[in-house]
């Protein structure tokens, strides 16, 4: 059956069709499920990115819908992100106060940055990052995120830079100004967190009593609501102080109410400074925003990507996710939102909670709607120390020690990309960290292309004669290479004497121009002594491009039995001069119809 026309304009559409009772009722509680844990978690990040609370949830209501009617992958939430909140605080803090139209402005950039990615097919681009270089990227971001958190955990004030050595410097003077009451509402929540954590743990046997599954389903709902549960519960604790005359904690304060106001980002930006009102215009918008307006898309599609693979396999459209992303940026930007990507976190939320298709964002984002016209006067007693507990909760376990030890056993050489990303990170800035652990990558790729492992041996054939076989290891010989080849094979030759030289290109399927004509050059330098080159088993795409580019002719044999004749033949007189008088004695009946040219060097 084949598309409709809404299903064409409407992708995710297709949903509809053959939605039951059944698959309503498993979205709405899978909607709700995660809905329960962007609330903590919105107002913990858009803290984080240096906005005032109601921003989270800004963002965290459009992405449902628009993944709703696009995405592909039924687990995927789009929503804030500690990394991209992080990312976005570096330009919201510039004036006396909080400046969230950058980060509006910087959400609809990303998202049509996003979109031209979609258009040109460049999804593709984030395969260039690799694992390591992104565990070094992502684990360095944790403990920075950790870092900005400890002002606000153990109560201390004041403004410091958001560069992880500052922060710690910053904490570390100011040790003497921790409050007690925050301090410990701080630790005892990540205690509390941590351990509720664990009950998702707790099994059920398929065969256990109703009352047993009844418990493991409640320790489930715990585990999974952990952050809704501690915010409720510190908010109680906080608004049972403040009736008693009291206030031990620092509160997150007003939250504005009701739905945000539609409106274009705006390139034109004025905010308050120590110095009066400052207007930023379109170049200086820009100039501020810098970097970002790529790295931030960058690292959003590169998320988004892995986690809809990680749920939905091979089958999801990385176009068609680049798109849904986009258009989660842009239309969001119109609602007040910050840069929003895929989150692993509420993705695994919503897969555990059984979600049957994306539709289930969309009661996600009914559901944080509702808390912004009805909930908002209450998350002013949330304590700061509360929300601080939910980031650090949540960032620790992207710290991936764990792969260390296998790259260390199995290949070092990739621990060292993914450590200068990672230290990088620390001391420069998640910029520059991902930037130069990408290059050194690429670094690494180039090196590997321009200095292929080559396997020198002298062997013998069954008649006695000795020859050096010269076989790459590596399925193409580019130009970087062609140097290299060359020195490997004088240095053989004046390691064995002037026997002939047999290049087995067995393993090898793709040669270059550069390689090609490398090889004719080669084949020269040993004609001058003397010496005889032979090319054994060279691909037909091979043969083909040595066909095309080499001036004068090569000898090339197809399998063993050819090699041992031409060898034997070659260690006689008589057998020289007829091989100086033919180029291509010995080629299969399919490839002679096709010789390498021979071309008259006078």
């Amino acid at each position: 059956m084949g598309l409709s026309s809404m299903e064409r304009i409407i992708p995710g559409s297709r949903w509809l069709r053959g939605y039951t009772v059944q698959f309503a009722v498993a979205d709405l509680i899978a909607g709700i499920t995660v809905g329960l844990t962007v609330l903590p978690q919105g107002l913990a990040y858009a803290t984080l990115a240096g906005l005032p609370p109601q921003y989270g949830l800004y963002s965290a209501f459009i992405g449902g819908f628009v993944y709703a009617m696009i995405g592909s992958c039924r687990e995927v939430t789009i929503g804030p992100t500690a990394l991209l909140s992080l990312m976005t605080s570096r330009h919201t803090s510039l004036g006396t106060g909080p400046v969230p139209e950058f980060a509006i402005l910087l959400c609809f950039l990303s998202g049509v940055v996003e979109l031209l990615m979609a258009v040109l097919r460049l999804g593709a681009l984030v395969d260039l990052i690799s694992l390591p270089v992104t565990v070094g990227f992502t684990s360095a971001t944790a403990l920075i995120i950790v870092a900005s958190q400890l002002k606000a955990l153990l109560g201390i004030g004041g403004k410091s830079k958001s560069d992880f050595v500052s922060t710690l410097r910053y904490v570390i003077d100011k040790i003497s100004d921790i409050r007690l009451a925050d301090t410990i509402l701080g630790i005892g929540s990540i205690v509390v967190l941590l351990a509720l954590r664990k009950l998702k743990d707790i099994k059920t046997p398929s065969d256990a009593t109703r009352g047993r599954k009844i418990v493991g389903l409640a320790c489930w709902l715990i585990a999974t609501s952990r952050n809704a549960l501690i915010v409720v519960a510190t908010s109680c604790l906080a608004y049972y102080f403040e009736q008693g005359g009291e206030n031990p904690f620092i509160l997150t304060g007003t939250v504005k109410s009701g739905l945000p106001a539609f409106r274009l980002p705006s390139f034109r930006i004025k905010f308050p400074t120590s110095g009066g009102p400052l207007e930023y215009g379109y170049s200086n918008v820009l100039a501020e925003l810098g970097s970002s307006i790529i790295l931030v898309p960058i690292i959003a599609v590169l998320g988004n990507v892995a986690i809809s693979k990680a749920f939905g396999g091979s089958g999801i459209s990385p176009t068609r996710e680049l798109v849904s992303l986009s258009l989660s940026n842009i239309f969001g930007s119109f609602f007040g939102s910050m840069p929003v990507t895929g989150s692993f976190s509420r993705s695994a939320v919503n897969h555990a909670s059984g979600v049957k298709t994306p539709l289930g964002g969309i009661y996600t984002g009914a559901l944080v709607l509702l808390a912004l016209g009805v909930l908002t006067s209450y998350f002013q007693y949330i304590p700061k120390a509360a929300l601080s507990a939910v980031i650090i909760s949540a960032v620790i376990f992207m710290v991936e020690y764990e792969v260390v030890q296998p790259l260390w056993r199995c290949s070092k050489r990739e621990l060292i990309p993914g450590a200068i990303t990672f230290l990088l990170s620390l001391a420069l800035g998640v910029e520059i960290g991902l930037l130069v652990g990408v290059l050194a990558d690429l670094a690494f790729v180039v090196y590997r292309t321009a200095r292929p492992v080559v396997s020198v041996n002298v062997e013998n054939t069954a008649f006695g004669t000795q020859y050096i076989s010269i076989r790459p290891t590596q399925p193409f010989i580019y130009f970087p290479a062609v140097e290299w080849v060359r020195n490997v094979t004088s240095k053989a030759i004046k390691q064995h004497g002037n026997i002939p030289v047999v290049f087995d290109c067995r393993l090898v399927n793709d040669f270059d121009y550069t390689a090609a004509t490398g090889l004719q050059m080669l084949r020269k330098e040993l004609e001058k002594k003397q010496i005889p080159l032979i090319v054994y088993g060279s691909s037909s795409e091979v043969h083909k491009l040595l066909q095309e580019t080499l001036k004068s002719s090569l000898l090339e044999v197809a399998n063993d039995e050819e090699l041992q004749k031409v060898l034997h033949d070659l260690s006689t007189e008589e057998g020289k001069h007829e091989l100086r008088e033919v180029g291509i004695p010995l080629l299969p009946v399919e490839r002679q119809s096709a010789p390498v040219a021979t071309v008259d060097e006078s």
